[in-house]
């Protein structure tokens, strides 16, 4: 499966959702960021980011897909950088 068609699938099941993908041919490692995520548990926010993907991980054409779903404000505290203690 296309990178961009993976991107593509994942927002029109999260719409507004900023798309991070890792990998290349069948297995793939996406972080989403929406803030629809507000309030869901975990794995509520996986089961919406793999909605459309169904089929093609039954049919193979997606061997393995890791979704990490965050708020944004998760996110920002995800990527910031962790300062060294004095």
């Amino acid at each position: 499966m296309e990178r961009q068609t993976i991107i593509d699938i994942l927002q029109a099941g999260v719409p507004n959702a900023e798309v991070l993908l890792d990998g290349a041919d069948c297995s793939f490692t996406v972080t989403v960021v929406s803030p629809q995520f507000q309030g869901m548990r975990p794995v509520a926010r996986q089961q919406l980011a793999l909605e459309g993907f169904t089929e093609a991980l039954r049919s193979g054409e997606i061997h393995a897909l890791s979704i990490r779903a965050f708020t944004p404000d998760e996110w920002q505290q995800q990527s910031r950088p962790v300062m060294p203690a004095l």
